[in-house]
């Protein structure tokens, strides 16, 4: 059963006849009987009595009519959505990692989605790069530039980094470093320089944070993390000489999309904005 079918049954209710729905769907009147025929032998239903030369519908009939009604004001109110609806209208997935969604993107999403009315973003979040080949995001930002891939790749950015230490301490404080498999982020590469071992090994941003809030760690943190901890008089911050660069990748065939467009516009300004404070 398909809603072709069942305009059938309305257009000959309110005919009386095949060829009166016929002539109002535009189909051809033999497909009109051997359409209701289905959808009788489907419901085990007689749906029309042959009275006076008009079809007339059974008691079972006007029961199906009924529901058959409200799924056209329903298709009718689908049909209307978009001229309630202003601007572009979408569902947008932004791959990241969590630090970034949380520092970075939602203390600004809620302004951008009350000025779109009509966008769903869908935040990812995950140190794992989500696969685009795959289609598992729509957007997605990354802190290292990306291999070629079939995807459009253009820089956001780039992120100040600062080695963070406590002024005064027993001892040396303890260093927080990143896994071995991010030995090429400018991160490590300053680490490397401290000729320390690692106490703390972690990829999540707000852990390394939180050891060094407590002024007994030391550690590399982006600017959008660490920037409450700048004011600190008891810790020292190192602002590095690299920063990290922030890459933006979108699938090819949303470039042009109205939402997508809107949506990469934000994250531009995001980050633009971001840079500024």
């Amino acid at each position: 059963m398909n809603w072709d079918d069942l305009r059938i049954i309305a257009a000959v209710r309110d005919e009386g006849s095949y060829a009166g729905a016929s002539a109002r769907l535009r189909i051809d009147e033999t497909t009109v009987g051997r359409r209701l025929s289905r959808i009788e032998r489907a419901l085990g239903l007689r749906l029309f009595e042959a009275a006076d030369g008009l079809r007339r519908p059974t008691r079972q009939c006007e029961a199906v009519l009924a529901h058959v009604e409200a799924m056209a004001t329903h298709a009718a109110e689908i049909g209307r959505l978009s001229e309630s609806v202003e601007g572009p209208v979408g569902r947008l997935r932004i791959a990241s990692t969590n630090t970034v969604a949380e520092a970075v993107l939602s203390p600004r999403a809620s302004d951008f989605l009350r000025a779109n009315p009509g966008l769903t973003l869908q935040f990812l979040t995950s140190s794992e790069n989500v696969k685009f080949s795959r289609w598992e995001a729509d957007l997605a930002i990354r802190l290292r530039k990306p291999d070629k891939g079939d995807f459009a790749i253009s820089r956001l950015g780039d992120i100040k980094l600062y080695y963070v230490e406590p002024v005064m301490t027993e001892g040396e404080p303890m260093l927080c470093a990143y896994p071995d498999e991010l030995g090429a982020i400018p991160e490590m590469q300053f680490l490397r320089t401290k000729k320390a071992r690692a106490r703390c090994v972690t990829d999540n941003v707000r852990v390394i944070r939180n050891l060094v809030r407590a002024h007994q760690a030391a550690g590399v943190l982006p600017e959008y993390v660490c920037a409450d901890l700048l004011g600190d008089r008891r810790l020292r911050a190192t602002l590095l000489p690299k920063r990290r660069d922030a890459w933006l990748l979108v699938q090819n065939h949303l470039k042009r999309d109205p939402a997508t467009r809107v949506t990469i516009d934000w994250v531009r300004a995001c980050f633009q904005e971001m840079a500024r404070e």
